[in-house]
């Protein structure tokens, strides 16, 4: 059974067969189509969190180990061993205020980029808009970052970290993270039904990034040079970003953070781009 019909709708009626073209969409354009087919969107996203912990013994609990598991491997090494520097706060602070975004932009673009080959079945029966199996797959995890970002506030009150008004923008910020990670999905997601070695190479650069964005350490230990190639990457302003609503004292660069959003959003136009002039082969090749 497909998504359309365990949303109460025959497939074939409502979306029409795969032949078919949607005219709503060519006359009004891609934003229309994504309108029209909302209600599957809605569907794909329950779907995706469902499967996601069905048939696991601690369910949503698992949205909480993975970052706060990986935050205190960090405070071990980095923290104690290591002595890396943490901005006037207890590194477990330092470090979970940045891996809850991490966390969530690792899982987006990771199920999203292999989110049409697990969806292959659907591919090839009916129409609907392609963008709704990766966009879903990236926004499933919003409920696993919200349900971290609640164990970070709880962390920030054990070591009597003050609550700022700050804090409002923290759900602000997702938004550009769910940008950049939607167009990075977009275009790893066609490019794996073409090229399955694609499949590895996504959990490959996520590693690589994990490095190369300050959430080990903090921008200011970088020379002023590396600091301005740092900036380069469009994860950096986010992540600076996030702390910064967490730490005392720490303003937010609006300068950066304004850039990463400009790259960001480059990302998901030219992801978005290259997704829409490849969907057509999708049913073919998969």
């Amino acid at each position: 059974m497909n998504g359309a019909q365990r949303i109460g709708k025959n497939p074939a009626k409502e979306y029409g067969p795969l032949s078919a073209k949607p005219s709503i969409a060519a006359r009004f354009g891609f934003v229309k189509e994504v309108w029209q087919y909302r209600e599957l969107f809605y569907f794909f996203i329950l779907r995706d969190i469902k499967v996601r912990y069905k048939q696991t013994v601690l369910g949503a609990l698992w949205a909480v180990i993975q970052p706060f598991a990986t935050m205190i491997v960090f405070t071990i090494f980095f923290g104690k061993f290591a002595k890396m520097p943490s901005e006037g706060v207890p590194y477990p602070v330092f470090s979970y205020s940045a891996l809850v975004p991490w966390t969530f932009f690792s899982a987006a673009v990771g199920s999203s980029g292999n989110s049409l080959i697990g969806n292959s079945e659907l591919l090839t029966k009916v129409y609907f808009p392609r963008f709704a199996i990766p966009a879903s797959a990236a926004l499933s995890g919003l409920m696993d970052f919200f349900i971290a970002s609640i164990i970070l506030f709880g962390i920030m009150i054990y070591y009597s970290i003050p609550l700022s008004w700050n804090l409002l923008l923290w759900p602000v910020l997702v938004i550009p993270l769910i940008i950049l990670s939607l167009g990075l999905g977009m275009v790893f997601s066609s490019l794996n039904v073409k090229y399955r070695d694609i499949k590895y190479t996504i959990p490959f650069i996520i590693q690589i990034l994990l490095f190369v964005t300050p959430i080990i350490y903090p921008i200011s230990i970088l020379p002023e040079k590396y600091q301005r190639i740092s900036a380069i990457n469009p994860l950096t302003g986010i992540i600076e970003a996030f702390r910064a609503t967490v730490i005392p004292d720490k303003h937010i660069d609006f300068v950066l953070l304004s850039f990463s959003i400009a790259v960001s959003l480059v990302i998901f136009f030219l992801g978005l781009a290259y997704f829409r002039n490849t969907e057509k082969e999708f049913a073919d090749i998969v």
